[in-house]
């Protein structure tokens, strides 16, 4: 009797003990049966945008509004912004050949944010429609000029046109605290010529003359110049002499537009499986070379504060060097489902890890990664590559398994979607490998689609890699002491960029505006400029989330006061339009403009801009820029991994450091003075 209770009574214990236990898995067993759909609900968001990390010793210059941040303070007199700007481009762009994108009218870079983030170098023509575009979105009116052997800009102060020469490190403030522009350059110098006219188109005499400051005995505008006792600039390419040659001669000079479709903005947005890694070095890559006995640029090997860039310390370059090389990879992570959310389309699909939680009722066979869900059909994956740096090199790997008469094809769209074209057509299981260079070369923007056919079929892994090209200034850099760095995230939104040559002969160099399917009427269709009365161009534009904005750079030429184009956004198929801005006349040679349309229709997710044109001498269109800001579907946050590499003394150094919130500072401490190495960042 006393048995019987007692195994009764251990018996109740065990039930006691059963219910406990099912009681605690249950919630666990509950979201490992949930249907996929419902579990996706609570996963982590597919894409961070907007991560970025500032320092308390460089300027932010990653957007126009991030620029005018740093630089224009209120209060600022005109000339204080006049001063600033010139500062801005010194500091953020050395004298160099030229990146040549073969995208703007001039083939070369002009977009000051894109050249300060991207390059970080560039020729005379380059810093001119740097300072133009700078100084026009701080509110000031700025023109260009072409002189002999050079090219300068100048500023409008109080109604006084100002030369601010930033690309050799130059401008004329007078005793009277005023600036000296083109013109009264050219007086003075021809002047002082006219008394002197042994001088004239005489290099060496004029090399010896400025020695020893004798260079202060010349002209009287040139006395205010910033050269040193022998005459020499801050980076001492050029000097005294040089400016004689190039102001000297009036019938050279002539105003001429720089012209700069601004818009880039750096936007480094990361998924799980995504890692982007900048350094503070190069590998000898640059945009260039692949052209033709095209050199590199000079500062590839320079070491800040000697040789050309012997002035760049003086103007706050805490960097090694000025070009860097970095690396942008993507690794799906398939298996688990994560990659779901940084996906355009995800139809049809089916992860193993589904597939191992779903109740079964016998034992399954789970032949990859990620698998046809519904073999009576096909399934495609598909995503964007964004990048905020400019592509140099990729590669495809991607691990494809084969189920019976099925196939994984492989397909590369560099228009936003627009054509497609086929890259791969796989038959057998196996590793696979694509070189993606030719295709994205001088890319900041592509997307890969997968279509998987059959039974069993399926992917294993996918994987891309590229060189980028970057500056290495603008980055947060370290210095000997206490670094405070300020960590920030958001707006979650992406952008979809319309942007290529209008000029028909860099054909294969790039892409060109007619691969976006813009709509002509009455314009010539080689250079868009205007041949009947009633002209327009209409370029379409469509992203996967809704449209927070639509933003503009444009360069084109009115040259009569009733020239110009009206430029307007329709998001209802061309039913009604929304006025985005004039570009009136008269321009001359060019004018460029950045207008921003933020009054966008709730669930927008395409529009047509629209130029028309009206002439009655010559108008037409040079560069074109389009970005439509859109809010990403599956965006948020997502704690950011930083990881900061630098030697000390020849020691390796690493900082880690895991971002928690869309908005934080930290500090980095270096006992030494520290020579940086990397910086990588990717979702924690």
């Amino acid at each position: 009797m006393l048995s019987t209770l007692r195994l009764t009574k251990d018996l109740a214990v065990t039930i006691k003990n059963m219910f406990h236990l099912r009681a605690c898995l249950a919630p666990l067993i509950a979201a490992c049966l949930a249907p996929a759909t419902l579990r996706a609900a609570d996963a982590s968001p597919g894409v961070v945008s907007h991560v970025n990390l500032t320092t308390d010793k460089i300027e932010d210059v990653s957007s126009l509004e991030a620029w005018k941040k740093s630089f224009i303070k209120p209060g600022m007199t005109d000339q204080q912004k006049a001063i600033a700007v010139w500062e801005t481009v010194v500091k953020f762009r050395h004298q160099d050949i030229p990146p040549n994108e073969y995208l703007a009218n001039e083939a070369n870079v002009h977009d000051p944010i894109k050249c300060f983030n991207v390059y970080g170098y560039g020729m005379c023509c380059c810093a001119s429609a740097n300072i133009e575009a700078l100084a026009r979105y701080a509110g000031l009116d700025a023109r260009g000029w072409g002189i002999t052997g050079h090219s300068v800009p100048e500023i409008n102060v109080n109604g006084h046109w100002c030369m601010f020469d930033a690309s050799l490190i130059n401008f004329f403030q007078k005793p009277d605290g005023t600036i000296a522009g083109v013109e009264e350059i050219n007086k003075s110098i021809s002047d002082w010529y006219a008394s002197h006219p042994e001088y004239r188109n005489n290099n060496d005499k004029l090399v010896k003359f400025m020695r020893g400051d004798g260079w202060k005995h010349g002209p009287d505008v040139l006395t205010f110049g910033r050269y040193d006792e022998n005459g020499w600039l801050p980076a001492a390419t050029h000097g005294w002499y040089s400016s004689m040659s190039e102001f000297g001669s009036a019938k050279n000079n002539f105003v001429y537009e720089y012209g700069a479709a601004v818009g880039y903005e750096l936007n480094i947005q990361l998924r799980p499986g995504e890692t982007l890694i900048r350094n503070w070095s190069n590998k000898g890559l640059h945009v260039n070379m692949l052209d033709d006995g095209a050199p590199a640029p000079g500062c590839i090997n320079m070491k800040n504060g000697t040789d050309q860039l012997r002035y760049a310390p003086s103007f706050g370059d805490i960097a090694p060097g000025r070009i860097g090389n970095g690396i942008l990879a993507y690794d799906l992570p398939l298996e688990s489902g994560a990659f779901r959310g940084g996906m355009l389309v995800a139809d049809n699909l089916q992860t193993k890890s589904q597939a191992i939680t779903a109740p079964h009722t016998a034992p399954i066979s789970v032949p990859a990664a990620v698998f046809v869900k519904d073999a009576t059909k096909p399934a495609e994956l598909t995503f964007r590559m964004p990048s905020s740096y400019v592509y140099l090199g990729g590669e495809l790997t991607f691990s494809p398994v084969i189920g019976t008469g099925g196939s994984v094809v492989v397909s590369f769209s560099d228009n936003n979607g627009l054509d497609w074209k086929e890259i791969g057509h796989v038959t057998t299981t196996g590793p696979q490998k694509i070189d993606l260079k030719p295709l994205v070369f001088r890319r900041y923007d592509y997307r890969l689609k997968f279509i998987l056919s059959g039974a069993g079929t399926g992917l294993d892994a996918v994987k891309v890699t590229h060189d980028i090209q970057h500056s290495q200034r603008p980055l947060p850099a370290l210095v000997q002491g206490d670094n405070m760095l300020h960590f920030t995230a958001g707006p979650q939104e992406g952008t979809i960029t319309v942007q290529g040559a209008i000029n028909p002969p860099v054909a294969g160099k790039n892409l060109l505006y007619s691969d976006f399917h813009p709509t002509l009427q009455g314009v010539d269709p080689k250079m868009l400029v205007m041949k009947a009365g009633n002209a327009s161009v209409t370029f379409p534009i469509a992203t996967p989330g809704d449209i927070t904005r639509l933003r503009l750079g444009v360069e084109y030429r009115a040259r009569d006061p009733k020239d110009g184009w009206m430029v307007e956004a329709s998001f209802d198929g061309g039913k009604s339009w929304k006025p985005m801005g004039d570009l009136a006349g008269p321009t001359g040679i060019g004018h460029s403009s950045y207008l921003v349309l933020s009054d966008v229709p709730a669930a927008s997710r395409s529009a047509q801009v629209r130029f028309t044109g009206r002439q009655r001498n010559t108008t037409m269109l040079m560069d074109v820029r389009l970005d439509a800001d859109y809010a990403e579907p599956h965006g948020g946050f997502s704690p950011v991994k930083i990881t900061y590499a630098w030697e000390e003394n020849g020691q390796i150094k690493q900082d880690i450091h895991i971002a928690q919130k869309t908005e934080e500072s930290y500090t980095i401490h270096c006992a030494e003075k520290p020579v940086m190495k990397s910086m990588t960042m990717a979702l924690e």
